[in-house]
């Protein structure tokens, strides 16, 4: 009978091909070739497995004996002097503050440890109001005979240090050094019978973008953390400081890692952990770490006599945006333009003047503001170096034999850019003369000469320029004023030689700087 299509058992094929190639597979592995078997199989092509990755353990075994926990105490005088607001992540947690710090530190005490804590409130600390504050932070040795490096932060009016080692000792630390301009701080300690680990410095100006950054610290107290991560970027300027060169790393650290190491693959420091960017008060993936090679200089200067010391040059600069370098006659943006001179100075001395470009010091060509922060503070006081500047439309050189910084509104520092701007005929200002009551309303010194703006109109130049009512122009176009008309004329004789901005010398709360305010011509 007949077998019923319906009911007829067909051969699988999907199973028999299958079989089949896994017959082929197995003949193939034997060295048998199936389709012809008196044909010996081509050889199979050798796995190309890459080796395993070895991880961080070996390094990490390495250098975590040279890694500690650093705990200022201080008085209740001085509450909470660490976390001073201003830098951005670079504090350590504030006990009984408000805001997002104290909810995400709720939230990781509920998490980590069950401890229930109501929102934004911080149980306070035992002896109530007149508590002996502290701030945790990170260090590492940099000598056997108990060198300890940490964030000028994390020590700053400290009363008391307490450094503990990785296997748990605690040990008393003095602070013998301490830089707040690199916010660096050195710390001894008697280690006894212990034998300490000093660290090995790289050199950061080797360092690349790409490269490994293998992070150690304690934060929120949980020493010996490790995180890792890559180098994000070189020569950070952030504004935390007239130093700023940081390197960007985005190894996750937190507070309490400030102060700690960031290391290569290598086991050498390559820069100190100090701040962090965060608008939650977490780690977002943006670190900065002081390099290491200036680590090493300050560090050196400390040892010596627990203080650094730096040339000072005596002038407030700032930088050259397009239409300045237009009106100054420059072929580029680069230099420092010398906004003011102070008084009895090295610059005074060395015949220095407002408006002079600082091109070149000491050999070295300055490109924008940190080469010259940078480049005078690393010469000793009482050196002699040579500048070129630009000064009425050619290069003059200058001898200046440089002094000792004194106190923070008397170093070579940075103004604030002008804005970006655009134009307008009359520099969208509203002017007055500087009569005395306005003199004695504007607390201006008796010497000041000049007309004071009294409006600045929505959108024009002047306003996108940054002028505001209250700031007192002391030059037009290179001429001194003293009433709104020469003001006037100096922009009618611009325009007419065909200028295309006008260069500005404008005074406010005792600071001046060059602003150039482009002309629009009808």
């Amino acid at each position: 009978m007949p077998t019923s299509p319906s009911t007829e058992r067909r051969p699988n094929r999907r199973f028999t091909a299958i079989a089949l190639s896994s017959a082929a597979a197995i003949g193939l592995l034997a060295g048998v070739n199936l389709a012809n078997p008196g044909v010996a199989a081509p050889a199979a092509p050798a796995p190309t497995t890459s080796a395993p990755w070895a991880g961080y353990a070996d390094l990490i075994e390495q250098v975590m004996p040279s890694v500690v926990a650093v705990t200022a105490t201080r008085e209740p005088s001085n509450p909470l002097a660490a976390n001073q607001p201003g830098l951005p992540g670079g504090r350590e947690f504030r006990f009984g503050e408000e805001g997002p710090d104290s909810e995400m530190m709720r939230r990781f005490m509920e998490r980590f440890f069950g401890q229930q804590m109501p929102p934004f409130e911080m149980p306070q600390p035992p002896g109530g109001p007149n508590f002996a504050p502290t701030a945790m932070g990170s260090g590492f040795v940099v000598s056997a005979d108990g060198l300890i490096v940490t964030n000028h932060h994390v020590v700053d009016g400290a009363s008391e240090v307490e450094v503990t080692l990785h296997d748990g000792t605690e040990l008393t630390g003095e602070v013998i050094g301490k830089d707040a301009d690199t916010d660096l701080a050195l710390v001894r300690v008697d280690a006894g019978d212990i034998e300490l680990q000093p660290v090995r410095f790289a050199d950061s100006d080797e360092v690349r973008v790409g490269d490994p950054a293998i992070a150690i610290g304690s934060p929120f107290g949980l020493g010996g953390t490790v995180t890792a991560g890559i180098v994000s970027a070189e020569n950070r300027a952030i504004g935390a400081g007239r130093y700023d060169d940081f390197l960007q790393i985005d190894a996750p650290i937190n507070r309490g890692n400030s102060g700690g190491p960031t290391f290569n693959l290598e086991g050498e420091v390559i820069g100190v952990n100090t701040l962090i960017h965060s608008p939650s008060g977490g780690n977002v993936g943006i670190g900065f770490a002081i390099p290491a090679n200036l680590v090493k200089s300050i560090v050196a200067d400390l040892e010596d006599d627990g203080m650094v010391e730096r040339g000072w040059l005596g002038v407030h600069i700032q930088s050259i945006d397009q239409d300045l370098a237009q009106s100054l006659g420059l072929a580029s943006e680069e230099g420092a333009l010398v906004a003011a001179v102070t008084d009895d100075s090295p610059a005074a001395k060395a015949g220095l003047k407002q408006g002079d470009v600082i091109v070149s010091f000491d050999g070295k060509q300055i490109e924008d503001l940190r080469d010259l922060t940078r480049t005078v503070a690393d010469k000793e006081p009482g050196s002699d170096a040579k500048l070129v500047v630009w000064r009425d439309g050619s290069e003059q050189t200058l001898g200046v034999e440089l002094g000792q910084m004194p106190s923070d509104d008397q170093v070579v520092a940075m103004t604030e850019d002008p804005a970006e701007g655009t134009d307008t005929p009359r520099l969208g200002v509203v002017l007055a003369q500087l009569t005395p009551e306005a003199r004695q309303s504007l607390e201006l010194d008796e010497d000041v000469d000049g007309v004071v703006v009294t409006e600045v109109q929505p959108g024009s130049s002047a306003a996108e320029k940054g002028l505001q009512p209250g700031d007192v122009i002391v030059e037009a176009d290179r001429t001194q004023v003293s009433d709104p008309a020469m003001v006037a004329e100096a922009v009618r004789k611009a325009a007419e030689r065909g200028e295309e901005s006008i260069l500005l010398l404008v005074q406010r709360d005792g600071q001046t700087r060059f602003v150039a305010v482009r002309l629009e011509r009808a």
